[in-house]
């Protein structure tokens, strides 16, 4: 047949499996509320997390790493020093201010394992300086860690000491020598009053509380002091602070910047830790210097012993002897070998500083204590390098301990660079003291020489000039000595750190960078509104039944004849009861269209017969075989409603009939047809009750009885309605196909399953159904993915849109109305 082949064809343009976005969207708009709930309960949640978060703070501060000169470092300046340089010194710096050594310094200077707190709206807040007293440690004695230590002031002067111990022990920290052990600890509550001043001497807490100046304390204020672990503490500010060149252009200024939750205490964690790097810096750089004003001290001790030697000496030959006045050419010979004694002096000191050098150069290991050989008049272009180079290295080594593991191949490498500088110093002082020992031989023989010319004088006078000489030269010695220490202390008093502070840290108002509230907010927004979407798509897809006409016009190549609307009303006979109802004009506007399907059909002048079938029970197939009957009956039409259903029988409440006999007993024999007929009380409209339930309703139906039944009512009635089983439970509605002109098959919308479509689609292409339509039941306007708009088949005929103007219902009160508004939304 024709229609089987277009049938086919139709089928397989459907029959795939799309993804229905538009009723996915239209999925969505129906469950809008259930969004805006999700969106609204995210936002809540947000909020509450962002006031119940701490502010993050984070602050910066400028310094500059430079090579600074010493003022007083003048070409005339007889000691030279190595002020270093700025090369490699950048990255020195950033290692030194986030090694633990240099932050443990800032931590214990500021005494940040200590915190002053006070309760707040949903945490205990951190006021730092801004409580009314100052915590007076005693740093010798343990504080417990870890434990609030509540401080409840009675008056201005008098204050209580409380807390709670669930143990009779807990851990403390004693903070100078940052040992920590176990104190023992009052069980319980602990209560204990003291005055302001007062020293407090406890197992767990040892300490003096001082008022602030000008800080007002309201009686019954209570504020909270806790310790914390120091190293923990270090560790806690070693990973937060950050330092980076400020920019490119500037290679030698660094910014640090530091978060937290404290302004204040950033501030002063920023300014403490600049001022304590300058001064570890300025220590590093007059090391040089303070090591050789030492050594100057112990040389110029000897030469101030040895001068007032000389000079006792002096006294004693004067007195003993008259001797005043030497000729003047013995005086020239005596000038001339005190300047050879004071060079053999001088050589001398040199030959001993060599000594010292060499010694030390091979019994230490730590090579920062080097004095600086100008201080003894050597100048020697390779041993000052090589002193500058080891002391560099030394220094680099020493700092290069708090940062670096001690099994690190630096060290290696460092120590093999000290060795070869060491060894190439060692070769320099053997060939530098073989030229002194040669330079000495030559004053030797030239003093020999000149001691020759004088030897002709009388003893007298020539020990009087021996000792004139000693006293000279060893005044010379002196003097020297004190200038070069006088140079040395002016070096290191004027001498400048290179770590200078350009733009100190300061709390102007700003700096807050989390939370990140509108971040939250928005997370918020695009999880609460996500979460449902997937939720909903989760749903569509584990949703297998029919939300609409378009989805039934997708599914199958059945046509739509009606639309009928939810109605909730006492029983079925709503089109007799409610003429005037949507659902009454839903269903005249389906009698049109079978009325159209029925006319086209030959043999129209006998009795037409019309069977309503459904997939399943509670899709709407007796209220629709009712109200189809009762429409044409209303019409004029002799109408018959036929109860086939002989599984589970409905009708007859609704004609307020017993079921006690009906078309069970009309084909078993025990009863005629007219003895089971029912005349209602709406004219031209008889019903036949289904009866009692059969072991057999299939062979029943199956009978020649029903044959001859059929064809005697349609000679005797217009419209023969039948009301069958579910198709899609039962084979018994498929006995029936054959005594239909048309058929109906019920689709309940939020109820019927895709895939009973599937089975009518499969009889329908199979030619076992024919003339069938479907009819939609619980039609709702606001939900259908086709807007509402029948395709031709019917504007608007569901509840609530076209059949409105017809109800005849009472006048609405005000909260009906406002419930009405509520779901139209």
């Amino acid at each position: 047949m024709a229609y089987t082949e277009f049938d086919d064809q139709d089928f397989q343009e459907k029959g795939g499996m799309t993804f229905d976005f538009k009723g996915y969207l239209f999925k969505i708009l129906n469950l809008w509320k259930m969004v805006l709930f999700c969106v609204g309960v995210a936002l809540l949640i947000a909020y509450f997390i962002n006031v119940r978060k701490q502010n993050i703070y984070r602050l910066s501060s400028l310094i500059s790493v430079e090579n600074e000169q010493n003022p007083f470092f003048t070409a005339n300046t007889s000691i030279s020093f190595n002020w270093g340089g700025v090369s490699g010194k950048m990255g020195k710096t950033i290692t030194t201010l986030q090694t633990r050594s240099h932050n443990e310094k800032v931590v214990d200077s500021l005494e940040y394992y200590m915190t002053y707190l006070i309760d707040g709206k949903y945490r205990k807040e951190d006021i730092y300086k801004k409580a009314p007293f100052v915590v007076m440690l005693n740093r010798t004695k343990p504080q417990i860690l870890g434990r609030h230590l509540g401080i409840r002031f009675i008056d201005s002067n008098t204050f209580e000491l409380f807390t709670e111990f669930p143990s009779s022990s807990a851990t403390a920290q004693i903070y100078n020598t940052k040992e920590k052990l176990r104190v023992s600890t009052p069980q319980g509550a602990f209560k204990q009053k003291y005055t302001i001043g007062d020293v407090i001497t406890l197992p767990f807490f040892n300490a003096t509380l001082q008022l602030r100046t000008q800080r007002d304390i309201k009686p019954g204020t209570v504020f909270y002091i806790q310790f914390s672990n120091f190293d923990s503490v270090v560790n806690r500010y070693k990973n937060r602070i950050k330092v980076a060149p400020f920019n490119k252009s500037s290679s030698s200024v660094l910014q640090l910047s530091l978060t937290g939750t404290n302004k204040a205490k950033i501030v002063d964690y920023l300014n403490a830790t600049s001022d304590i790097l300058s001064r570890t810096e300025l220590e590093r750089k007059n090391l040089y210097a303070s090591n050789t004003i030492k050594f100057i001290d112990s040389s110029l001790a000897i030469e101030s012993a040895r001068l007032k030697d000389v000079n006792d000496e002096m006294n004693n030959f004067r007195k003993q002897s008259k001797v005043f006045n030497i000729s003047e050419e013995m005086t020239e010979t005596s000038a001339k070998l005190k300047t050879y004694e004071k060079q053999k002096d001088e050589e001398y000191n040199k030959l001993n500083y060599l000594d010292a050098l060499e010694d030390y150069l091979n019994t230490k290991t730590n090579y920062t204590n080097i004095a600086a050989p100008t201080s003894v008049g050597i100048n020697e272009g390779n041993i000052l390098s090589s002193v500058t180079k080891i002391t560099q290295l030394a220094i680099e080594r020493q700092n290069m301990e708090y940062t670096t593991k001690p099994d690190s191949p630096l060290f290696k490498d460092l120590d093999r660079r000290i060795d070869s500088e060491k060894n190439v110093l060692l070769e320099t002082i053997n060939a530098t003291r073989k030229t002194i020992n040669i330079y000495l031989g030559s004053i030797n023989k030239n003093i020999a020489e000149l001691e020759a010319r004088l030897s002709d004088l009388p003893e007298d006078e020539q020990e009087y000039l021996k000792i004139q000489r000693k006293l000279s030269i060893s005044q010379e010695a002196y003097n020297v000595y004190m200038n070069k220490r006088s140079e040395a202390a002016i070096v290191k008093a004027a001498n400048v750190s290179d770590i200078v502070t350009i733009d100190e840290a300061k709390d102007i108002g700003g700096g807050l960078i989390g939370p990140n509230k509108s971040l939250n907010y928005m997370m918020a927004l695009m999880i609460g509104f996500l979460t449902p979407l997937f939720l909903i798509f989760i749903m569509y897809l584990l949703d297998n039944t029919i939300h609409g006409s378009d989805e039934v016009e997708r599914l199958s190549s059945i046509p739509i004849i009606g639309l009928l609307g939810k109605y909730r009303y006492h029983n079925n006979l709503v089109v007799y009861e409610k003429p005037k109802s949507a659902v009454s004009e839903s269903f005249r506007a389906i009698r049109s269209s079978l009325q159209f399907i029925l006319n086209k059909q030959a043999n129209s002048t006998r009795g037409r017969t019309i069977m309503i079938t459904s997939s399943v029970s509670g899709e709407g197939k007796t209220f629709c075989s009712i109200n189809i009957a009762t429409v044409y009956a209303l019409s004029g039409k002799k109408t018959i409603l036929l109860g086939l259903d002989l599984r589970k029988p409905k009708i007859f409440d609704d004609f307020n009939l017993t079921n006690d006999r009906g078309m069970v007993n009309y084909f078993i024999g025990d009863n005629t047809f007219d003895e089971v007929i029912n005349h209602t009380h709406i004219d031209n409209l008889d019903v036949v009750t289904s009866g009692p339930i059969p072991p057999n309703p299939s062979e029943l139906l199956m009978s020649d009885r029903m044959s001859q039944l059929i064809t005697e009512l349609r000679d005797t009635y217009d419209m023969i309605i039948l009301d069958t089983p579910p198709l899609g439970l039962v084979t018994d509605a498929l006995e029936l196909v054959k005594y239909a002109d048309t058929s109906i098959f019920m689709v309940r919308l939020d109820y019927t399953k895709k895939g009973m479509l599937q089975l009518i689609n499969a009889k329908y292409r199979a030619g076992e159904i024919k003339n069938i339509s479907f009819v939609l039941n619980f039609y709702k306007h606001k939900t259908n993915h086709n807007y509402g708009y029948g395709y031709g088949y019917g504007y608007g005929y569901g509840y609530g849109v076209y059949g409105n103007a017809y109800h005849t219902d009472k006048p609405k009160t005000l909260l009906q109305k406002t419930k009405a508004f509520l779901k139209r939304l």
